[in-house]
């Protein structure tokens, strides 16, 4: 079995790490075909993204899915690609994003706040998060919002390695579709949405509808799949080694950058070379020429981190390439970031004790790496706990000596 066959493999999908430290042994370059090439080194995987000359490959399917990605940013080359991408990145900007912060706080503490002693991270944090803050800038309705998780889940099945069209996915296409043409033609509609609108309608040519709507339909599901993932990875790397809390309470930001090289919700990418003269990690790369770029082999590259395979929040000059680099950054890099610290640094100050409740399963993924299911059981905090429940027994059994509330109860987070 070669190894993207082995990657492809129920083992591979569920652990591939195994078969990127078997890739680095061959090199950072793997031909697969004269045209096609495995690329796994971090040099040459980041010397790849940067570089103009390759691009998003063409899909000459007719799959609805697939057809829906290639009018967005995320499948789109130049020109288009700048001209959408410009109108889009101005609500990503580190000013923008880092405004969010007070709102996102209020997000985790509320959600925090209805979190029983045993439940699916998954379901009940990790999807809520980011799928709450997305919508508030798309301007989509709160009681729209659950419906998204399984349409984003077919969705982007359609961007596994494989050529097995997809129903589920051009299913969820279609329905996504549907509501954010609904949404596009709604008087009341705000945020992001009414802001695309204004630009197609302004009929320059800086967006047509079908761009509109394509790109409305990545923002969401983008906007929170990958953070959903990022949340659920962290959340179970501090499961398996507890004694990382202190490291998330004195630098979150490090343990975040950390879990994101160390298992990246994005595990592969892939380009084309549209220009003469290309090369990656010293090997020549014809016009024409596939190549898959394994992130998360990039990530994990002997070559660029010492220990690649032990987890270190302490790394320095830690810059894993899980968003990508170059033209196609993921624009909601740094509002994922911010999101995850922000989850993390609330999480494991209001929970010091948080424990496996059951068995977690993982997606069945490639390309997008996180769990479906990540139950745990919590302890929380006496100074979060209600009132009442931070009574010591002498205090309740005599609750003329409960402690004054007025100021010592107030919420710690003010």
């Amino acid at each position: 079995m070669n190894l993207i066959e082995s990657l492809l493999s129920p083992t591979g999908r569920a652990d591939p790490f195994p078969r990127y430290a078997e890739a680095h042994r061959l090199g950072p370059v793997l031909p697969i075909t004269d045209t096609a090439f495995l690329v796994v080194g971090y040099a040459a995987v980041n010397e790849v993204l940067r570089n103009p000359g390759f691009g998003i490959p063409a899909d000459p399917s007719s799959q609805p899915s697939l057809e829906l990605m290639q009018r967005s940013i995320l499948r789109a080359n130049p020109p288009d690609h700048g001209r959408m991408r410009s109108l889009i990145s101005q609500v990503f900007t580190p000013r923008r994003v880092a405004a969010l912060q007070p709102a996102i706080e209020t997000a985790v503490d509320d959600l925090l706040d209805g979190l029983p002693a045993e439940v699916d991270f998954m379901d009940r944090f990790a999807f809520q998060l980011p799928v709450t803050v997305i919508c508030e800038l798309l301007g989509v309705p709160a009681s729209e919002r659950q419906r998204f998780r399984p349409l984003a889940s077919d969705l982007t099945a359609a961007l596994e390695l494989t050529d097995a069209s997809d129903a589920s996915a051009d299913a969820a296409a279609q329905e996504l579709g549907q509501y954010f043409a609904q949404l596009i033609r709604d008087p009341s509609a705000d945020g992001l949405v009414s802001a695309l609108v204004a630009a197609c309608d302004a009929g320059d040519g800086r967006l047509s509808d079908e761009e509109l709507l394509a790109n409305l339909i990545l923002l969401l599901v983008a906007g929170f799949e990958t953070t959903t993932d990022l949340l659920g990875n962290g959340l179970a790397i501090l499961l398996d080694q507890p004694d990382l809390t202190p490291a998330v309470r004195s630098d979150p930001g490090a343990f975040v950058e950390e879990v994101l090289r160390y298992d990246s919700p994005v595990q592969v990418t892939t380009r084309v070379a549209r220009t003469e003269g290309l090369s990656a990690g010293g090997v020549s790369m014809p016009v024409g020429s596939d190549l898959i770029l394994l992130l998360g082999a990039a990530n994990r590259d002997p070559a660029r981190f010492p220990e690649p395979d032990q987890f270190d929040p302490a790394r320095t000059g830690n810059k894993p390439l899980s968003f990508g680099a170059g033209a196609h950054i993921c624009l909601g890099n740094s509002l994922a970031r911010l999101e995850a610290t922000v989850a993390f640094t609330h999480l494991t100050e209001r929970f010091p004790s948080i424990t496996p409740a059951s068995r977690p399963t993982r997606r069945d993924r490639l390309v997008l790496r996180g769990y479906q299911t990540l139950p745990i059981q919590l302890q929380l905090d006496r100074r979060y706990a209600p009132v009442a429940d931070r009574r010591t027994p002498e205090q309740a059994r005599n609750p003329s000596r409960s402690p004054d509330t007025s100021c010592r109860d107030a919420d710690p987070r003010r």
